[in-house]
């Protein structure tokens, strides 16, 4: 029997996705969708499981948001859930979705910790259609009677290896356990480990699997290498490489001290700096990434906590001052550049006893890294910044978030 294909789509017509969305999308400048955005759209709008595998910078918000916004509308009373491991990344997710559904009322509570609790009590008191939180903030709200979640009818875990690597997973499990049996889950992420799978399995109904990448793909358009590099001149190869290039440069570092002092240090060079890691407020993180967006500062000095969350167009250099903790990180580190289809170049420095730290790196994005083991000409040498004992001790201690005061309480973890 013959068959005739039907044409291809070249934007978003095409996927189901109702005329009032296609309009706003149009209107916000989106016109051709990723492949993931591609692959997810039909499948989420109906209302199918989803477990989605991609890289960093390939759409995944407007992959859930588009079936997320336009499902609702079609269910009085029921609300959207998204999960996510960071204040930053949940922030930027708000944003998107009040860009797609603000047009037709779309009301979203933001929960995150460092943020008032009283205003999102407000928020939740106006009858969010949906909740953007992180784990911890989410639990300290359920705790305090101030939300239930039975009317959750489609649930998003974005991020949500991350979400385990900060111990996120008790949570998790406890807030799946409490919406509507009747619902939707979207899971998505750049590595699905086992643990995820898991989560799959005791929650999900016959996920459809979306692998536009395989788990572990570094960014396809991002040039990599790596310095093998003593640790005592890393800052001056930093200096270079700072004056080599002239775009805006994203620098990752382990611990909140180390990236306390390299800020210093790039602003004594004559460039202006901000700094991201969890002994900044809230309000200073905003404005550090507000002004990175913006152009305030040429330099942001970044740990792992804002890995995922850091959605800039035009990050000309990823450095990786310190290797992650995890091998995962890197991938979703370089992830910052070479994002939307443009290039990037992500420069590594790996001390002579990370050897197995950068083999770990090439299994998991199954690629061999140019290593460099002669350096350019440095310039001098930097009088090392005065850091007080507590620094010092605290320049080997990883950068994991808050840790509350006290005695630690069972179950529930703050929010990041």
């Amino acid at each position: 029997m013959s068959h005739n294909p039907q044409p291809v789509s070249s934007g978003f017509q095409g996927l189901g996705i109702s005329p009032r969305l296609l309009e706003v999308l149009e209107q916000i400048k989106f016109t051709q969708p990723t492949p993931i955005q591609r692959q997810s759209i039909p499948a989420g709008l109906e209302g199918k499981d989803i477990i989605g595998i991609a890289q960093t910078g390939t759409g995944k918000t407007l992959a859930f948001g588009i079936p997320m916004v336009q499902r609702l509308g079609l269910m009085p009373g029921a609300q959207g859930l998204v999960l996510l491991p960071t204040r930053e990344l949940a922030l930027q997710v708000g944003e998107t979705l009040q860009k797609i559904g603000r047009s037709s009322g779309l009301k979203t509570a933001v929960l995150i910790g460092g943020a008032s609790m009283f205003m999102q009590v407000q928020a939740l008191r106006r009858g969010p259609h949906v909740i953007i939180a992180t784990p911890g903030r989410l639990a300290d709200h359920l705790k305090q009677g101030n939300v239930r979640l039975n009317n959750v009818k489609i649930a998003v875990l974005d991020e949500a290896d991350r979400m385990l690597d900060i111990g996120f997973a008790v949570q998790i499990q406890q807030i799946l356990g409490l919406i509507s049996r009747e619902r939707q889950i979207m899971l998505f992420s750049a590595t699905i480990p086992q643990e995820i799978m898991r989560i799959a399995a005791n929650h999900m109904k016959l996920p459809i699997r979306i692998e536009v990448a395989p788990s572990g793909t570094a960014a396809s358009k991002v040039e990599q290498e790596i310095y093998m590099v003593n640790r005592e001149v890393k800052i001056q190869l930093l200096e270079k490489i700072l004056s080599d290039y002239k775009g805006i440069i994203l620098v990752f570092c382990r611990t909140k001290h180390s990236a306390k002092k390299i800020a210093a240090t790039v602003r004594q060079m004559g460039h202006k700096a901000a700094e991201i890691h969890s002994n900044r407020s809230l309000a200073q993180r905003r404005e550090a990434l507000d002004g990175f967006k913006s152009g305030k500062y040429r330099v942001l000095v970044a740990t792992d906590i804002a890995a995922r969350g850091i959605d800039v167009s035009g990050i000309e250099v990823v450095i990786n001052f310190d290797l992650p903790e995890n091998s995962e990180d890197y991938v979703h580190r370089i992830g910052r550049t070479g994002r939307a289809g443009y290039s990037g170049r992500a420069i590594s420095f790996a001390t002579p006893d990370q050897r197995n730290d950068v083999r770990s790196i090439e299994r998991l994005i199954r690629k061999a890294l140019p290593i460099k083991t002669i350096l350019p000409e440095l310039p001098p040498r930097r009088v090392a910044l005065n850091v007080s004992r507590d620094d010092d001790r605290g320049f080997r201690t990883p950068d994991r978030g808050f840790r509350s005061r006290g005695k630690s309480r069972p179950g529930f973890r703050r929010s990041r």
